[in-house]
């Protein structure tokens, strides 16, 4: 009895002790064929072997507990769109497509069945048409790069109503329209927002001034109006691009968060003096050029160590670095 007893034991702490191997379920396989062959069975998927266990053997294929979790695509020449079959992975988190110059069209609607999507990453691709409002009912999703590709049209207000969303990037595509006056109140936390390299215009919506944004990146659009509002003494903004666009504002006027590391407000219509609470700021980037500044350049802090370019150009600045004296 007891040698049963402690063969028992001994066979459960062997199984136990067993490292763990799972393969995909027979749904998840068929997906991924379907999504292989949907790509003309490209040769950067060749591992993609029926007849190999999915979870431990397929390039770009990441398992917890024979699920699939992760499905990355390196950078290739594979060709085509993104089927609805994406969809069928259900337990996908991350879904990574970059450096495709040959994946064309838009996001299939069957990405909304992937309910506990955190990271969608489609960068660097030749995506085009609008960015789907049904993006929204991913309301697990804490991570949007949708740059580098071809979207067109408006930015989706519904994004706002993601709950969890951390970071919406959205840079370097034909973007066009203003930024959302949904936008100014976020059901979850506010991200970080990058809207860089668009065609992007108008007046930032009043509504966006009560946002503690971490970091803003509106640079290289046609924006106009008051670009203040994203500054405050009580915000916690780490970085603030809002580099060639047409705001126009009082800089003087302009109270700034001591969390500040990068700020560049280059070639603008901005006016006024710089504030001498900027030589209290910890700068890693600092740039103000190509404005219409006057006064002299405050003294003390990181202000002097910049060049003298990053603050040429304007109406009347002078005092170091610059060379014209006050």
């Amino acid at each position: 009895m007891n040698l049963h007893l402690h063969l028992s034991i001994f066979f459960v702490i062997l199984f136990i002790s067993l490292p763990s191997s799972y393969s995909c379920t027979p749904n998840e396989i068929n997906a991924l064929l379907q999504i292989k062959k949907s790509f003309n069975n490209p040769r950067v998927l060749s591992s993609w072997n029926p007849q190999t266990d999915c979870c431990t053997t397929w390039s770009g294929v990441t398992c917890n507990n024979g699920h699939v979790t992760d499905l990355f695509i390196p950078p290739s020449k594979l060709s085509g769109q993104i089927p609805d079959q994406i969809g069928d992975l259900l337990d996908l988190r991350v879904l990574s497509f970059n450096y495709l110059p040959h994946l064309t069209g838009n996001i299939p609607r069957t990405i909304t069945k992937l309910k506990n999507l955190d990271s969608l990453i489609l960068r660097h691709n030749n995506l085009s048409g609008q960015i789907p409002e049904y993006i929204s009912e991913l309301k697990n999703l804490t991570f949007l790069n949708l740059s580098h590709n071809n979207f067109t049209g408006p930015i989706p207000g519904s994004l706002s109503q993601m709950p969890m969303l951390q970071n919406i990037i959205l840079e370097h595509n034909q973007l066009t329209g203003s930024v959302p006056n949904s936008f100014g109140s976020f059901v979850g936390k506010v991200p970080n927002l990058s809207l860089s390299n668009n065609k992007l215009s108008g007046k930032i919506p009043e509504s966006l001034s009560k946002n503690d944004f971490n970091g803003v990146d509106l640079s290289k659009n046609s924006f106009t109006g008051d670009g203040s509002m994203f500054f405050g003494r009580n915000k916690t903004s780490i970085t603030i691009f809002l580099s060639r666009n047409m705001f126009e504002f009082d800089l003087s006027k302009v109270k700034f968060a001591e969390s500040i590391l990068d700020l560049d407000l280059s070639h603008n219509r901005i006016f006024g003096n710089l504030p001498r609470e900027l030589t209290g700021l910890s700068l890693r980037r600092f740039n103000v050029s190509y404005n219409r500044l006057c006064g002299k350049i405050p003294r003390g802090g990181l202000l002097q160590t910049f060049k003298s370019y990053e603050f040429s150009h304007n109406r009347c600045l002078c005092g170091p670095p610059l060379k014209k004296a006050c």
